[in-house]
């Protein structure tokens, strides 16, 4: 079988000039230059759950918000680690000082962390409340004073970042 023409000079071409190869090392400086790209801004990134329910008042807070257990509420319910545990219109009847449901799950989340003979010496554990701007301040009395009867003594409330005004 005859080659055309312009097969024979493909072929010609080939043998001058060898097959094309793939310069890996470029390709290696390329992924090293992204993956340090990558390491170094995600280190950085801290972020608290994020729910749309909840809108967080806003502030002039400079501190980034700690790795801890975060309780949310929003106008319907309370959550720890996002599992729901009391409804907010129950708690808010209650006549009760403290959220039982909320105390019995705070207590089980510690005994996760810390075993049972530690858990007696824990005091001033770290924890997140993330509440909507328009829950009544009844409910977040409640939800304080059943933290103060748990290990979770130390207790940070998440807000929105508010960018300072320019004059």
């Amino acid at each position: 079988m005859k080659r055309s023409l312009r097969a024979a000079r493909m072929e010609r071409h080939h043998k001058r000039f060898g097959k094309a190869t793939l310069s890996l090392v470029s390709l290696m400086d390329i992924f090293t230059i992204l993956v340090f790209f990558l390491l170094v801004n995600s280190s950085d990134v801290q972020q608290i759950p994020n729910s749309k329910s909840i809108k967080l008042p806003p502030s002039l807070a400079e501190e980034l918000p700690k790795d801890n257990l975060v309780v949310m509420v929003n106008n319907q319910q309370i959550l720890v680690r996002g599992r729901p545990v009391a409804n907010v219109d129950e708690v808010l009847s209650s006549d009760e000082r403290t959220i039982p449901a909320l105390k019995k799950e705070l207590e089980y989340q510690a005994s996760l962390v810390w075993d049972k003979e530690k858990l007696a010496d824990v005091d001033g554990a770290e924890i997140t409340v993330m509440g909507d701007k328009a829950i009544p301040y009844k409910l977040v009395e409640k939800i304080m004073a059943t933290m103060a009867e748990t290990p979770y003594k130390t207790i940070y409330f998440a807000v929105a970042r508010k960018e300072k005004e320019r004059p």
